[in-house]
């Protein structure tokens, strides 16, 4: 049996044309557009490189190794693939017929440093009040979603809000394809795994989810909802399992609980939509939404609470405590400058919170007191 170091080096071999893009700890994604055309992601920006395979046969041959690296077949019937290169970055790869023009990959790296709170502070990310309010919220086990498009940096937010986590909590993390890297000390990881070319050996997320409920977590850690398991996590949330932390695709809170609930009918039980949608909304506590600027730079937008699924509005109630906005700076030639403030609302968790031995952050009551009697424009109902 060739060792796993061995094969490794073969497989980078094989990548020697852009082994150097992942070797560039800048650079966060490498495009791979047929042999000829290959972009890179550097700062958010994308970058043409000068980068090229000799043909389609050898950047075909690459991912037939990369295939047999991950134990997975790739070919004209099965001409997707997903899988991560041995240094942890994520891999996927469509073959032609599905892409007409030629094999097209993405390669998302990671940092091999975890990007903790303190950087997210020192990227403007977020601000010190905000990030008080999310580790007072994580540690008196409200369940989190973040929220954002692809790229948006919402598994970089997921991994720096782990650290707020207690050490003496026992976390599980189920996971399509690992990326995350808690910082606890008792983390068990799970990795689902699709079926082989005999069909055989697949293990679901949902199949990972249901056994996870077995053995006794603190936490529930799911890297990022894409189907039916979202069903499985909400009922979770409300069945005694505080605490849960995820990521999803979308692109503002009103669409983020939409997509859960579109996710949440995807799975394989029949449920009445009032039902499903009073249930969602008492499971959510917290939505997380982020973004990525024109700039390239990732940012928080909003930290919203969700408070209730409304009979009389047929809509969700939501909350915004924090909210990024936007104003030209005549200092910068009327450049786009932006800023995370807060509403001056106070989250309806707080007698939890304090219950945990937490408080608001004192701006946050300074800004309740300012704001007084005012319209509470941060209340919303989508």
């Amino acid at each position: 049996m060739i060792p796993e170091e061995v094969f490794a080096e073969t497989l980078l071999q094989f990548l020697a044309p852009i082994r150097a893009f992942l070797d560039d700890p800048t650079v966060s994604e490498v495009m791979i557009n047929g042999p000829r055309q290959i972009f890179i992601e550097r700062k958010g920006r994308l970058e043409l490189t000068e980068a090229r395979f000799q043909s389609d046969e050898d950047l075909a041959a690459a991912l037939l190794n990369m295939a047999q690296y991950v134990g997975k077949h790739i070919d004209a019937h099965h001409p997707i693939l997903e899988g991560r290169l041995p240094d942890g970055s994520r891999v996927e790869a469509i073959l032609p017929p599905a892409s007409p023009d030629g094999p097209h990959v993405a390669i998302r790296r990671f940092s091999r440093d975890a990007l903790t709170m303190n950087k997210l502070l020192a990227f403007d990310a977020l601000t010190p009040d905000a990030a008080e309010l999310l580790r007072a919220m994580v540690h008196s086990k409200l369940n989190v979603i973040v929220a954002g498009g692809t790229g948006s940096g919402k598994t970089s937010l997921l991994n720096a809000l782990s650290s707020f986590i207690p050490a003496y909590e026992r976390v599980v993390v189920i996971e399509d394809s690992r990326e995350l890297k808690l910082q606890q000390a008792h983390v068990v990881a799970l990795e689902a795994r699709p079926p082989d070319p005999r069909g055989r050996g697949k293990v679901s997320v949902r199949d990972l989810f249901r056994a996870t409920l077995r053995m006794r977590p603190d936490r529930i850690v799911v890297g990022e909802i894409r189907g039916g398991e979202a069903l499985d996590l909400i009922q979770a949330m409300t069945s005694g399992h505080g605490g849960c932390l995820s990521t999803l695709h979308a692109t503002h809170p009103r669409d983020t609980l939409s997509r859960l609930e579109t996710m949440a009918m995807m799975s394989d039980v029949q449920m009445p939509l009032l039902a499903l949608r009073i249930q969602l909304a008492s499971a959510v506590d917290v939505i997380v939404q982020v973004s990525r600027m024109p700039n390239g730079s990732r940012k928080v937008t909003h930290v919203s609470e969700v408070h209730e699924f409304s009979h009389t509005e047929h809509a969700y109630v939501v909350q915004d405590l924090f909210v990024r906005k936007y104003d030209r700076d005549p200092k910068a030639d009327g450049a786009l400058g932006d800023r995370l403030v807060m509403t001056g609302s106070l989250p309806r968790s707080l007698p939890r919170l304090r219950e945990h031995g937490f408080d608001l952050p004192a701006a946050m009551h300074e800004a309740h007191l300012s704001k007084g009697k005012q319209h509470d424009s941060s209340v919303q109902s989508y």
